[in-house]
């Protein structure tokens, strides 16, 4: 099925992440983000938007503008096969693990299941990622005797439950403080259920790998108790959202759902774990770097870069950080020292920047201003949009009609850098998706 996409445009509004010092309170119009919403998406064009700093919520899809965001989000991610879990990580699985086996059940299973000396002393001195994470599920468990709990962990298609909403109506309110009038069926379905995500699957070294938007449910002694909710790429797990019920917060459900999703994408072939925006200045979101070596997408170029001390020092130093950038502006400070020249800031195309926040530059977005005279970081130019792309060949749907764009009667008369044309939505949607996505995607436009 072709994958269809509906522009929203460019809009700035309240950070749920930065607060106001002086009253706790969100600030108004402080981050700003490119929004279209789909219908249905194939999961090998949403990686390709993820590896643009692109995020999902339920059928909306954003993608921040970082230079002008109160709280820069960068996309990280884990390469998942050289990931080693640190001492606090392991002890977080470990004593969960105690918890559903129980001692009673530890003592006599060693008893009834004894292995040599060489196996023991191979589980004292090395962590197996994945046999940990499995160790005290149901399935896995020698028995007898039988465990103090019964603990079940299960992949499901994205679907409402009543079950899941209690679940999330608990999580909202316990941890995110939210009132009961805030918190609906419908809202937990549209957040966290519906998904454009096509479940599909492939084959990758013999065995099936899914795609698709899944419900990771934990259930201890038939009662689900957390659920990760993920999006399955060709490349990459993707982390959208963690609930778990306060009865269980002791026991640090952050740090085992991302070590399961971690071994989830070794056992999957999937090569990376994504943990979703990693956010520097905010420490309930600073946390996903302590899961090593995740490495940051550069907002300008698409680049790789790991999160080491380089880039901590960065991020420590400056709001908006860039690594091409800065590597760029090195170079040129190099040569302009050798030459007694000061050009770095033309060179690298800091000063031609609109110098605006978030909230100018949604109001002047609003106001009629291209996202190209904007210049959001890994936007494409107008120029490279006429070079790589035939616009006029895109297609289009109108109502119940596909046509390509250049069938459409303003067409010919519309202007690329005026947003308000049909050219201008539909080129700057494509400046934020990129070239390799664009031809595979239909543009809904009413």
């Amino acid at each position: 099925m072709q994958s269809s996409v509906t522009p929203y445009g460019y809009q700035s509004s309240a950070c749920g992440y930065c607060k106001d010092a002086s009253n706790g309170r969100r600030r108004p119009d402080s981050r700003a983000s490119y929004y279209f919403s789909s219908k249905n998406l194939t999961a090998e064009v949403y990686q390709i938007l993820v590896d643009r700093g692109w995020r999902r919520s339920g059928t909306t899809f954003y993608k921040p503008d970082v230079l002008r965001h109160c709280c820069p989000h960068y996309t990280i991610r884990l390469p998942v096969d050289s990931f080693k879990p640190s001492k606090d990580q392991r002890k977080a699985v470990n004593h969960w693990n105690d918890h559903v086996l129980g001692e009673s059940y530890t003592k006599e299973a060693s008893r009834l299941h004894p292995i040599s000396k060489e196996e023991k002393a191979r589980l004292k001195n090395t962590f197996d990622l994945t046999r940990e994470v499995h160790r005290a599920e149901l399935q896995n468990v020698k028995r007898p005797p039988e465990p103090a709990h019964r603990f079940e962990v299960t992949l499901e298609p994205a679907d409402f439950s009543l079950e899941k909403y209690e679940l999330f109506h608990n999580y909202q309110k316990s941890v995110h403080k939210e009132e009961p009038h805030e918190i609906s069926q419908s809202g937990f379905k549209r957040f966290l259920c519906e998904s454009p995500l096509l479940h599909t699957s492939r084959q990758v070294d013999g065995k099936e790998q899914l795609l698709g938007s899944y419900h990771q449910c934990y259930r201890l002694d038939g009662r689900l108790i957390a659920m990760g909710v993920l999006d399955l790429l060709p490349h990459c797990l993707s982390g959208v959202y963690l609930l778990y019920h306060s009865d269980f917060e002791q026991w640090q459900f952050g740090k085992l759902s991302a070590l399961r999703e971690t071994a989830l994408a070794l056992e999957g072939g999937y090569q990376y774990y994504y943990m979703g925006y990693y956010i520097h200045s905010c420490i309930k979101m600073k946390y996903k770097g302590d899961y090593k070596t995740q490495h940051v997408l550069d907002p300008e170029t698409y680049e790789w870069n790991p999160l080491d001390d380089e880039l901590r020092g960065l991020l420590n130093q400056k709001t908006y950080v860039s690594m091409s950038r800065e590597r760029r502006m090195r170079s040129i400070k190099a040569d302009s020292a050798k030459s007694g020249e000061n050009k770095a800031k033309e060179q690298v195309g800091i000063s031609d920047l609109p110098p605006l926040n978030a909230a100018e530059a949604g109001e002047a977005a609003r106001n009629g201003m291209s996202l190209f005279e904007l210049k959001i970081p890994g936007y494409m130019t107008p120029e490279e949009i006429e070079e790589k792309l035939d616009l006029a060949s895109m297609p289009v749907r109108v109502g119940s009609r596909l046509v390509e764009a250049q069938d459409l009667v303003s067409w010919e008369s519309s202007d690329l850098r005026n947003p308000r044309s049909i050219k201008g939505v539909i080129g700057e949607l494509i400046a934020g998706i990129g070239p390799e996505a664009a031809w595979q995607v239909v543009v809904e436009l009413g």
